[in-house]
């Protein structure tokens, strides 16, 4: 061989360095599945945390916004308070500056020489509180109510059962009673007027005298009043009492008979209690029928009782019950009815019966 040998370049010579062997993939995988796996496990331990955070949170924000609305709110019941105490006491030094002015102006004397005039003092009456028209201080009967008509609470406090013994406010009674099949006590009573003024002031001689057919003629002021019928039996029932009166002597005599000349006390508790008619005022009834009156049935007859005194149907709770006991007694003796009033009443009855 010819020439030199051959010298390798130190480049060329020196040997590459060994690269790292890489495995193979079988053993990549399942170190990745590993990591992805405590990922996943990771994960669910992380999101309870971070929720409960939250909520603490939000609970905290609610109860922070609670505490201020709560003071918000002490704060302003602080400040009405404030201004209701400041305008009490504000009133009160007002009136009291108006007392100590008039009590000044009372004690001193005027430059005129004229005194001057007190003020009134605005007071609440509790004894006349009015409501509906009747007063509430005092108890009444039942069928007396706050939305009562005026009228008809004055009739309570000032007629009804109160015993009357005049012949001609007896026959009003007496009329006034039949015409309740037709009207109601306040109707009746807002009329009284128009039926004194037809009927005379209910004097039965008068009354007696009137013609039937005039005072029931159409377009009459009787004919708005009450039928035809009621009408009649007013003027008939007026002649029945001028035969009972040259009887008896008076009217009043008769009808207080059938009482022995005293109220019935009956001393009902309740309402309930109070009946519509009764067997003395059907007894009353049939001897007045008898005699010719009409439109006196027992109802009617026993609500002539009530509101002419001869029965005393106020509750026990009501005011006019003492009232009219009280009343009763005090008016004195009571007028007896002659011997042979009495048996003839007597006779009457037992040819009744």
């Amino acid at each position: 061989m010819s020439g030199p040998p051959r010298v390798r370049s130190m480049n060329i010579a020196a040997e590459p360095e060994p690269r790292s062997i890489l495995g193979p993939t079988e053993n990549k995988e399942p170190q990745k599945l590993a990591t992805k796996a405590l990922k996943k496990h990771e994960k669910p331990q992380q999101q309870p945390a971070e929720a409960k955070d939250k909520r603490v949170k939000a609970l905290q924000v609610t109860v922070s916004n609670a505490v201020k609305c709560s003071i918000k709110l002490a704060s302003i019941v602080k400040q009405q308070e404030a201004a209701v105490t400041g305008r009490n006491l504000s009133m009160n030094r007002s009136w009291s500056s108006d007392a100590s002015s008039s009590d000044s102006s009372q004690s001193r004397p005027s430059s005129s020489g004229r005194r001057p005039r007190p003020r009134k003092q605005c007071a609440v009456k509790v004894e006349k509180v009015e409501s509906g028209g009747c007063l509430e201080a005092k108890k009444r009967c039942a069928w007396v109510t706050p939305n009562t008509d005026s009228s008809y609470a004055a009739f309570h406090d000032e007629e009804w059962g109160i015993p009357v013994h005049d012949d001609m406010k007896l026959f009003e009674l007496l009329s006034l009673s039949g015409a309740l099949a037709e009207l109601t006590w306040p109707v009746i009573l807002h009329k009284r007027c128009i039926f004194r003024e037809v009927f005379s002031d209910f004097d039965p001689i008068a009354v007696s005298k009137l013609n039937e057919k005039k005072i029931a003629s159409s377009g009459s002021p009787a004919s708005f009043l009450l039928s035809e019928l009621k009408l009649r039996g007013i003027i008939e029932n007026a002649r029945q009492v001028c035969k009972v009166i040259d009887e008896f002597g008076s009217f009043q005599k008769y009808i207080w008979s059938f009482v022995n000349h005293k109220p019935i006390v009956s001393q009902f508790r309740y309402p309930r209690q109070v009946p519509v008619k009764t067997p003395k005022a059907e007894f009353i009834s049939k001897d007045l029928v008898r005699r010719g009156f009409r439109s006196v049935g027992p109802t009617v007859i026993y609500s002539f009782m009530q509101v002419a005194g001869l029965t005393n149907d106020h509750l026990t709770t009501c005011f006019r019950f003492q009232d009219c006991i009280s009343g009763c007694r005090g008016e004195g003796k009571v007028e007896k009815t002659k011997l042979e009033d009495v048996i003839d009443l007597g006779l009457a009855r037992a040819i009744n019966d």
